[in-house]
């Protein structure tokens, strides 16, 4: 498998992931060891969701896979869950790519 499993909780793809991927349902309070450090869940995450690693910042870019994949919407702390109600994709936007475009 690529990547590396932290804590047996979840699955960061390369380095410059500032995100893993739940590999089960995580609960709140639950530590994934990361650069030297724990980071504490703060809310329960299902599988297969993301789990910030680093405090982000709105506009920030959120990196899975060693790739740009989406921005933060919210201010987001390390050890909470990544998704729609704090972050937008970027990937596959043809919306986006059509408004860059005409810019």
């Amino acid at each position: 498998m690529k990547g590396e499993v932290l804590g047996d909780l979840g699955l960061h793809m390369a380095a410059a992931d500032n995100v893993v991927t739940a590999i089960e349902d995580l609960t709140a309070g639950d530590e994934i060891p990361y650069d030297g450090r724990v980071v504490e869940l703060r809310e329960d995450v299902p599988f297969g969701h993301k789990v910030a690693l680093v405090a982000l910042s709105p506009g920030d870019t959120i990196v899975k896979y060693g790739e740009p994949i989406a921005a933060a919407t919210d201010h987001i702390e390390a050890g909470e869950w990544v998704h729609t109600h704090n972050a937008e994709s970027k990937r596959g936007r043809g919306d986006v790519a059509a408004t860059e475009e005409v810019a």
